[in-house]
């Protein structure tokens, strides 16, 4: 009985479910399309635009690109180049890691994610990093562009100058922290110069993204980063989101001699993202290059962009002692027979006007990259080919100066490195070998090194990818002498239109390679 009794009370329930379903069935079928479509977006049918380019460090070489050059917002991937701009100040010796950096009612009041830091008061320049680092803090980020420029507009306009004169040619910056703008747009291609490019720059500072978590006024910040210590070989750098952009991520994966960034824009959600940025590490990182490096690094030639005083009630105060003393400014020297002629100082071109830069996204997909066959045997040809006068829209020449805080403190000129990449230099008052220049209208450049052995093979790489693109370019070094050091400038002449010289230039930059064209 007791058996029967239960047997008979299941039977009951599964009637009654089944019953319950198809009256599910029936509310599901009638519902409107305007209740479906709530359903889907309930469900995940967030579908954001797309876009990702893998790079091996070590060749240039391209191993993945889905719309690599479609326009996209990059979320708070921009306090990236919010970090590149605040380590030049450290290197510089402007700012020491405890300098304390005024916090405005303006920047305390940016939407999240942030600290919650409160307008008058203070936080450390090492904070203020770590702070975008681990916590994403846009409080923090518009501290540092108030701080370093006088106000975030300046400081975005000075990063889409560096953007620019690192070759991310379709990045445009209108805030510090990647909130929501529709006229901030980048590449996935243009990101994955900017991830070479601040760990070249800067590797002393470049290990700040590689922190687990942080600590602030008595709160831990965890890293939004989830791949740091998940997925071998990831060291950084950094996420975003927003709406528009989706689920971002900037990432670096070293293992085993190889080196690759990785950039993914568009994710539905931060596990789909990470899934994807997992398996293009896990596949693509032991296909790269294991040999010494081949490319040179992604830097600002010169880095001749003048350093704003600081604000007046700070600069009364006894200067500190830098923990990194600024590199002494040198002249530079070209050799052309047995002397040298000194290079004066180029005068600083009119800024950019950035209001011409206004793209609207593309939802277009940009084609990937290829490499092509190689090209001819090389001919080595060293001596001079006509030293430029000024740099092309690719890399332009001047640095423009960074705009000054409210106190309109003068400027002072910032010293420039050593070694100079990708970038024209002020021009010789010797003019240029005749021969040649007649030969040769425009030339070429894809860097300086300072081993002559290194810029022949940067050439041979460049010409073995370009195809048909450099077929009657000839190769040639240039040897320039700094304070001293010795550079070997890697360049091609051979075009006698500008339109030419630019077009083996965008090129050579799909192919991974820096370059700019100039007037021989």
């Amino acid at each position: 009985m007791v058996w029967g009794s239960v047997s008979g009370q299941r039977g009951r329930i599964a009637a009654l479910a089944m019953a319950v379903g198809a009256a599910a069935t029936v509310l599901v079928a009638s519902a409107s399309p305007a209740d479906a479509a709530r359903r889907k977006r309930a469900s995940g049918g967030y579908n954001p635009p797309y876009a990702a380019m893998v790079v091996d460090v070590k060749t240039g070489r391209t191993l993945h690109a889905v719309n690599e050059d479609a326009l996209r917002h990059p979320a708070s991937v921009t306090k990236v180049m919010t970090l590149y701009l605040l380590f030049e100040q450290l290197e510089r010796g402007r700012y020491q890691l405890d300098t304390p950096l005024a916090v405005s009612a303006r920047a305390a009041g940016m939407a999240p994610s942030k600290l919650g830091l409160r307008a008058g008061s203070t936080i450390d320049v090492e904070d203020a990093i770590l702070a975008l680092v681990t916590k994403s803090a846009n409080d923090a980020a518009a501290t540092i562009a108030e701080n370093v420029a006088g106000s975030e507009t300046a400081f975005a306009d000075l990063m889409t100058r560096r953007a620019r004169q690192l070759g991310m040619s379709r990045t445009v910056f209108r805030n510090a922290s990647g909130l929501p703008n529709p006229q901030q747009v980048t590449t996935a291609r243009d990101l994955t110069i900017l991830a070479r490019a601040i760990q070249d720059r800067f590797p002393k500072y470049y290990k700040y993204f590689q922190t687990r978590q942080f600590e602030f006024a008595g709160r831990v910040h965890g890293n939004h980063n989830r791949l740091l210590g998940r997925v071998e070989g990831v060291d950084g750098i950094k996420t975003g989101f927003v709406r528009a952009s989706g689920f971002n991520l900037m990432t670096n994966a070293k293992t085993d001699d190889r080196h690759i960034v990785a950039v993914v824009l568009g994710g539905r959600s931060g596990a789909h993202r990470d899934g994807i940025v997992t398996n293009l590490v896990e596949t693509l990182l032991p296909r790269a290059y294991a040999g010494a490096r081949q490319t040179a690094p992604i830097l600002v030639a010169g880095d001749q962009t003048p350093v704003p005083a600081r604000p007046a009630v700070v600069a009364e105060a006894p200067k500190e002692t830098p923990k990194e003393a600024p590199r002494a400014r040198a002249d530079v020297n070209v050799e052309t027979t047995a002397t040298t002629t000194p290079v004066p100082q180029a005068r600083p071109k009119a800024p950019l006007d950035l209001n011409a830069m206004r793209p609207a996204v593309a939802s277009a997909a940009g084609g990937s990259t290829t490499t092509p066959g190689s090209g001819p045997a090389l001919r080595w040809n060293q001596g001079p080919a006509g030293t430029p006068a000024s740099a092309s829209a690719f890399a332009s020449a001047d640095s423009a100066a960074l705009p000054l805080p409210a106190a309109h403190a003068a400027r002072a000129e910032a010293p420039r490195p050593a070694t100079v990449v990708a970038k024209a230099e002020p021009k010789a008052e010797t003019k240029p070998e005749p021969a040649r220049a007649a030969a040769s209208a425009w030339v070429i450049q894809l860097g300086a090194v300072d081993d002559e052995g290194k810029a022949k093979e940067m050439l041979e790489a460049a010409k073995s990818r370009s195809g048909r693109t450099l077929a009657k370019a000839s190769p040639f070094t240039e040897k320039v002498t700094r304070d001293g050091s010795t550079l070997f400038r890697a360049r091609f002449s051979g075009f006698s239109e500008a339109d030419d010289a630019q077009d083996a230039c965008r090129t050579l930059k799909r192919n991974g390679f820096n370059c700019f064209a100039t007037r021989s």
